[in-house]
């Protein structure tokens, strides 16, 4: 593991010392990553982020209000931190390619209604955790979180603090997604007074066409000015977003895009590969199919993007993310603590984290469970004095299992496996017999190494991280046709 920060070039170096050493140990090389058009173009298939597992696809109303309810109170005993994901669903205006659960709507007033059954949600979950369990970690998502009023911010986080024990600023990481067109100084001055250490902010992408094709006109002084004005506020950490395969995107054009980003130097950066699926989101069938950059175009704006990136320092963390060398996130994948969530990925995988509105997704012990996701169910139950958990899971052994080893290569690129059979006493290459034979073909194209000790992604895997995983996927080998995942790049 590395104790120190990698540097720009050693990250950019083309060496081959990521061949060599144990598979199960890092090396000075481990956050280094190699773009291979030919091996990215064999193995580009749909297949799951692993947000969680099992995924979203597998939940079962079996699990319910109830049952969740039961589970929560179980938690206690245990005790450890919380984390509270808030999700803000109204948007003013529909960006085409935009697939949250959202409600795109002029009409402000609608706002209030919301928060008021927030506030009852709030509530109700509460009262099933110990009033001494912290909340280290909190996000408002949507949506457009800033699409509430000032005044209702501070009553948010007000009925937050009234119900829940939250951590102080040096402790918490509380953050919040920033449409840069509905924030300006004065709302980032709030943010940091109620509470908020760290954002991020969309931009997707600075070109005025592009803009026009999905209805995001963005300028690129309304983004540096909130950048600005969350450094001014201390804002100890700002991530912004791009995203890729966008209509009349370029490489050429993208580049340009990125290259103001590199020069304000965001703390983090997302690079979002672009799905078009106007099957299931209705937005997206605004957006010409003859106007979105081929597939080929596509790989070489990655591409392009990668090691513009990583020449100029960032890290790849995995999954579209990047990272500074300095960066929690960087850190915590060379010490070995980073953990993935719905939330994207994180510093904090102790807590148990409940999801608050429409759609949310919490997972609190070995369970998942997601809240109504049509606003009228979730009005419904909440004045019912229910809670709104209408799906979930709970994750048997093997599930458990399965995650854990999927949860260490996708956070870490690396597999001890000794570390596995400890901690389930299970005979690695006896129980994954059949994943492992999966392997055998990536092993040969060079993505990844395996020896009696383990696995280690090797940098041209890194970024088909999501096909390595599939091989422990118990629920993939089930599925028949289309189940609606994304292209791994």
């Amino acid at each position: 593991m590395l104790d120190h920060p990698q540097s720009a070039a050693a990250a950019a170096a083309p060496t081959n010392a990521a061949e060599t050493g144990s598979a199960a140990t890092g090396s000075t090389q481990d956050q280094r990553t190699v773009f291979d058009l030919a091996l990215i173009q064999r193995y580009d298939q749909s297949g799951p982020r692993y947000t969680s597992y099992p995924t979203a696809v597998e939940f079962d109303p079996a699990f319910d209000a109830d049952r969740y309810a039961e589970v929560c109170r179980a938690s206690n005993a245990g005790g450890g931190p919380l984390s509270l994901y808030f999700h803000i669903p109204f948007c003013d205006t529909v960006c085409f390619y935009c697939a949250c659960n959202k409600i795109a709507t002029k009409d402000r007033t609608r706002a209030q209604p919301y928060l008021e059954r927030v506030y009852k949600e709030l509530e109700l979950q509460s009262a099933l955790f110990d009033n001494d369990r912290v909340v280290e970690q909190l996000h408002w998502g949507g949506g457009t979180p800033t699409f509430i009023s000032h005044a209702q911010m501070r009553e948010l986080m007000a009925q937050t603090r009234k119900h829940f024990k939250l951590a102080d600023d040096d402790r918490g990481e509380f953050s919040i997604e920033i449409d840069p067109r509905e924030a300006n100084a004065d709302t980032i001055a709030l943010l940091r007074e109620i509470g908020f250490n760290r954002m991020s902010l969309g931009v997707q992408d600075f070109d005025p066409k592009v803009q026009k094709a999905v209805n995001r006109i963005q300028s690129e002084e309304e983004t540096m000015a909130v950048l600005q004005a969350a450094r001014d506020q201390g804002f100890r950490s700002i991530s912004i977003d791009l995203i890729y395969g966008l209509p009349h995107q370029t490489a050429d054009s993208f580049m340009q895009t990125l290259e103001r980003i590199i020069e304000v130097g965001p703390d983090r950066l997302s690079v979002f590969n672009y799905a078009h699926l106007p099957s299931r989101f209705m937005p997206q069938r605004r957006i010409a199919e003859p106007d979105l950059p081929p597939p080929e175009v596509k790989l070489e704006i990655l591409q392009s993007t990668i090691e513009r990136l990583t020449s100029a320092g960032w890290l790849y963390i995995g999954m579209d993310h990047f990272a500074r060398p300095d960066d929690e996130l960087a850190l915590a994948q060379r010490d070995g603590t980073l953990y993935r969530n719905f939330q994207g990925y994180s510093t904090h995988a102790d807590c148990d984290l409940i999801g608050i509105g429409v759609t949310s997704i919490g997972m609190v012990g070995n369970t998942y469970g997601q809240n109504r996701r049509e606003l009228d169910e979730y009005y419904a139950d909440i004045d019912a004095g229910r809670l709104p958990v209408f799906r979930g899971i709970e994750l048997n052994r093997d599930d458990l299992i399965r995650r854990d080893v999927i949860t260490r290569l996708i956070c870490h690129f690396r597999l001890d496996f000794g570390d596995v059979e400890r901690r389930w006493d299970i005979r690695f290459g006896d129980y994954f017999a059949t994943s492992l034979s999966k392997l055998d073909g990536m092993v040969k194209d060079g993505l990844l190494e395996i020896d009696a000790g383990g696995i280690r992604v090797l940098p041209k895997g890194r970024l088909l991280i999501r096909n390595i995983c599939m091989a422990f996927d118990a629920y993939m080998e089930a599925k028949q046709g289309k189940v609606g995942f994304s292209k791994v790049i």
